[in-house]
């Protein structure tokens, strides 16, 4: 009896050692099974993770790529004028050379304000300047049909000329004046015009000034020069033309003399181009600013005009 109840001592022993076996080797493999889990679930974040990130540096390649095709067609996106001044390696300065100090005529030669500017511009594209002097009447539409490249002719800013053509930055302030002949009891003020028979150069801010004058009658002249010969002559009551060149007329014309009142604010000049050419513009006002900042464009009036 005591035999048997060794035996099956033993075999419960047995029996209980097996279990805890087991149940340790089930313990391992879950914990094994869960690892794998673990780096398969680490190995799918990190997946995922490298994929967006390829995904975005292919976003950020393809946005660069397009900046970059964006900004080579900006700088390739040159004017028909531009192209045409640098194959011909000239450019074409158009004015009206009757106009001083912006442009007049010494010789053969246009002199003038206007003209060392056009000089300017010449040299910054580094090409030739050549000149084309014609009524200023005629100028907008030379420069539309592409006979000139640019319009500096003493230019002054108006709303109609804006529809027409692209202004640059300006580089001189005027205001109009009203030339009489000196002792003239009739005219003292820009109200006694009302009337009066006025010259003035075609085209110009000061024919748009007189015919807004009521009853005037405006006698147009292709110059300002012709206008106030006519004026010294008795031939008509008044000029209406731009300040400084007023001063200049009167200094070669005795006898004229220039009211105190002014009929119009101040004005502006500009250069003018054609509205697609944008970068001759630019190449302009780069130009001008120097000229500004350098104080280059006052000692231009100072040099060219009489008694200044």
């Amino acid at each position: 009896m005591k035999n048997i109840i060794k035996v099956m001592a033993v075999l419960m022993i047995l029996v209980f050692t097996l279990s805890v076996v087991g149940c340790s080797a089930g313990d391992k493999n879950n914990s094994s099974t869960n690892d794998h889990t673990n780096v398969q679930n680490d190995s799918n974040t990190a997946d995922t993770a490298d994929t967006e990130d390829n995904s975005q540096d292919s976003q950020d390649n393809e946005q660069d790529a397009a900046q970059e095709e964006d900004t080579a067609d900006q700088d390739s996106a040159e004017s028909d004028t531009m192209k045409k001044i640098k194959d011909t390696k000239k450019v074409v300065w158009g004015t009206n050379a009757e106009f001083p100090p912006f442009e007049m005529r010494e010789g053969d030669q246009v002199i003038g304000i206007d003209a060392e500017i056009a000089a300017k511009i010449a040299e910054k594209l580094g090409v030739e300047l050549v000149v084309e002097d014609m009524e200023f009447d005629a100028l907008i539409t030379a420069l539309q049909s592409g006979k000139i490249d640019f319009i500096a002719a003493g230019f002054t800013i108006e709303p109609d000329r804006e529809k027409q053509v692209l202004f640059t930055d300006t580089y001189f302030k005027a205001v109009q004046a009203v030339m009489v002949q000196e002792g003239n009891e009739d005219i003292k003020a820009v109200a006694d015009l009302e009337g009066k028979k006025i010259g003035v150069q075609n085209g110009t801010t000061g024919d748009f000034v007189a015919s807004d004058i009521p009853g005037a009658e405006v006698v147009r002249y292709n110059s300002g020069i012709d206008a106030a010969l006519d004026l010294k002559n008795g031939k008509i009551d008044a000029v209406i033309i731009d300040n400084l060149p007023a001063q200049m007329l009167m200094e070669s014309n005795p006898g004229l003399a220039v009211l105190d009142e002014k009929p119009s604010a101040d004005e502006e000049y500009a250069i003018a181009v054609r509205k697609e050419d944008a970068d001759l513009q630019q190449v302009i006002n780069e130009v001008l600013k120097e000229m500004k900042d350098s104080g280059e464009i006052d000692e231009l009036v100072s040099k060219f005009s009489i008694g200044e």
